[in-house]
C-alpha cells in the first residue's frame, strides 16, 4: 500500500498509487458523465484532488481506495454542480488538447460500456440525495455499507436504512408491477 504522506511531494509515490487506481476511477467517472473530454478531465482533477487532499488520509479511518471514492465522489458532484450553473473551467479546455484519437477512443468506449449505468441513473432521480449516495457507493462502486457510511460521513446503521430504501424504490421503479387478468 502506499504511503499517502508522500503522494503529495514524492512523484514516484504518486504514480504507484496512479497506477494502481486510475482504471476504477474513469470507470466511476463514465457512470456519470458521457462525454470522453469531461471523463478524462474529471480523472485528472480527481488525481489532482488527490495530490492535494493526502495529507488528510487516515489509515485509521480505512482503507484508501473507500477514501479515493469520497475524493472523486466530491470532484464530480462539484463539476455536475458548475456545469448546472453554466461554468466552465479553463482546465478542461488544455486537457482536452492533450488527449489523442487513441486515448478519445478508450473513453468512448468505456462511455459507452457504461450507457446501461447512466440508464440506471435516470431511474435514481427519484431517489433523495442520501440514498443515492449509498446505492452508488454500494453497488457500483463495490464499496461495503460500512466503508460507504464513513466515506459519507454517516453512521453505519443510517447508511444500511439509507441503502434498504434505495434498493426497494428501484426494484419498484424497473419491475414493472404485474397484474392479474382474469378471464
Amino acid at each position: 500500500m502506499t504511503d499517502f504522506t508522500r503522494i503529495g511531494r514524492d512523484p514516484a509515490a504518486f504514480e504507484s498509487f496512479y497506477r494502481e487506481h486510475v482504471q476504477a476511477v474513469q470507470r466511476f467517472v463514465a457512470r456519470r458523465v458521457d462525454d470522453p473530454h469531461l471523463a478524462a478531465d474529471l480523472t485528472a482533477d480527481v488525481f489532482l484532488a488527490v495530490i492535494d487532499t493526502s495529507h488528510t488520509f487516515r489509515a485509521d479511518r480505512g482503507d484508501p481506495t473507500r477514501w479515493l471514492f469520497g475524493v472523486a465522489r466530491n470532484v464530480v458532484a462539484g463539476e455536475l454542480r458548475r456545469r448546472a450553473r453554466g461554468l466552465r473551467a479553463a482546465g478542461r479546455i488544455a486537457g482536452r488538447a492533450l488527449l489523442d484519437e487513441g486515448d478519445i477512443a478508450a473513453l468512448e468506449a468505456r462511455i459507452d460500456a457504461a450507457s446501461q449505468a447512466r440508464a440506471l441513473y435516470l431511474a435514481m432521480t427519484r431517489l433523495s440525495d442520501g440514498e443515492r449516495a449509498v446505492l452508488e457507493l454500494v453497488a457500483l462502486d463495490g464499496l461495503t455499507v460500512q466503508d460507504a457510511a464513513k466515506a459519507l460521513g454517516i453512521r453505519a446503521g443510517t447508511a444500511r436504512v439509507r441503502l434498504h430504501r434505495a434498493r426497494r424504490l428501484m426494484r419498484d421503479h424497473l419491475v414493472p408491477a404485474t397484474t392479474e387478468v382474469r378471464p
